[in-house]
């Protein structure tokens, strides 16, 4: 299906707005939701004995990349891992206590920060506890995801990864114009992230993807297309093509980057153009929002059967299994609850420490909540909204529920 480009309704509703991993998103997550909740929600949900989806942050990076708004700790000191690492393997054994035995682990990822930052030890090391205290799927069920930042890659991270069980690798690209590189501090060579790519290939990797991000300083319609052009010339699995969002105000790190220099709200909406139709006259589905794969690929047969789905780790065919974050910052979900770790690093280390959930807020769904949240779900992932479908799931007429 072709995507119609309506510049027009765009630039209508064009307004700054949350981040739409979730419903509620995370801005409505309080702190009244305790570490109790997430207990109670865990307790009722294994009753299901639906599969488990595990996402581990990692926030280690050795360099900083000043449009990156993620939860990040930047270090050239390898050690500084020892202590973070010790306190995750405690979470792991705790969540593992509260899911029991039975449960399965389907889905696993790990993001950050930069994974590959960790030592071939340290990683190994880290996936062997989720070996011994977790339930995991067989190697031929399993979806095991890693991002990865080629330029923190040795030549034994690729094969040791596969051999640890993971199926799937994440690129961070950006962009590879060498002045719009230099203006957000990632400087990284066609070269080296291809060289990962072809690495991951050789090892039987299932599939790979590229991320992307359009807005950046000194980005064009034309230099865009080169870096596209690039990119497709190695045929990803799967491709995100993120929109910057400028907010020096809440993410210090962009204060770096030079206003003046970012390309204009209607040049960013030419891009975006470009991209969705370049994208799809290359043969990539488009996903929604801001992912397409190739026809072949898991996501987009799932989006042509009508199962497809959306969670913290993005665009899923496993988005129904409850997902547990492990380390700070990240977020769980679990039934019909969100529930968020400490987004610090000396309180995430105290909770753990003494015996506790890292959590410190969430959020409970409500039953509207729930109704709009399965309306959103559709919107982003089928594309459309089947009425029918929400009345039956919800015993609602949806003309009289949403009238006003």
């Amino acid at each position: 299906m072709n995507i119609n480009f309506d510049a027009s309704l765009i630039k209508k509703y064009d307004t700054f707005g949350p981040r739409y991993t979730s419903y509620p998103t995370a801005l409505s997550f309080n702190p009244s939701f305790k570490e109790l909740d997430y207990r109670d929600e865990l307790a009722l949900s294994n009753q299901t004995n639906k599969p488990i989806s595990l996402y581990f942050h990692i926030p280690f990076c050795k360099s900083l990349c000043y449009y990156c708004a993620c939860a990040k700790i930047i270090t050239h000191k390898n050690e500084r891992t020892i202590p973070y690492l010790e306190h995750l393997t405690s979470e792991i054994k705790q969540q593992a206590k509260l899911v029991g035995s039975k449960r399965t682990v389907t889905q696993l990822h790990l993001g950050g920060g930069t994974p590959t930052y960790l030592s071939d030890d340290q990683l190994a090391s880290l996936m062997q506890s989720v070996y011994d205290n977790f339930n995991v799927a067989d190697a031929n069920t399993r979806e095991f995801s890693i991002e990865v930042d080629p330029r923190a890659v040795r030549p034994t991270t690729i094969p040791l990864l596969h051999e640890l069980g993971f199926n799937r690798i994440s690129l961070g690209v950006q962009d590879f114009d060498p002045k719009v590189q230099q203006a957000v501090n990632r400087i990284q060579t066609i070269e080296q992230t291809f060289d990962v790519l072809d690495a991951a290939r050789e090892m039987g990797y299932r599939s790979s993807n590229i991320d992307l991000i359009y807005g950046l300083p000194f980005q064009s319609v034309d230099s865009f297309a080169k870096t596209l052009d690039i990119v497709l010339g190695k045929r990803p699995e799967r491709l995100a093509i993120y929109n910057y969002a400028h907010m020096p105000n809440k993410v210090k790190a962009q204060q770096l980057i030079i206003t003046a220099d970012l390309p204009s709200a209607k040049t960013k909406l030419a891009i975006l153009e470009m991209t969705i139709k370049k994208l799809q006259a290359a043969g990539y589905v488009y996903l929604g929002m801001d992912h397409f794969a190739l026809p072949t690929d898991e996501l987009a047969i799932a989006k042509k059967e009508g199962s497809l789905q959306r969670n913290f780790q993005g665009y899923s065919t496993h988005a129904d299994s409850d997902l547990i974050g492990m380390g700070m910052t990240s977020i769980s979900k679990i039934g019909n609850c969100f529930a968020q770790n400490s987004r610090e690093e000396k309180s995430y280390f105290e909770l753990i420490k003494s015996g506790h959930l890292a959590t410190n807020k969430g959020y409970r769904l409500t039953i509207d909540d729930q109704i709009r949240r399965d309306v959103i779900q559709s919107l982003m992932c089928q594309t459309e909204v089947n009425y029918q479908d929400i009345n039956q799931i919800h015993q609602i007429n949806f003309a009289d529920y949403f009238q006003s």
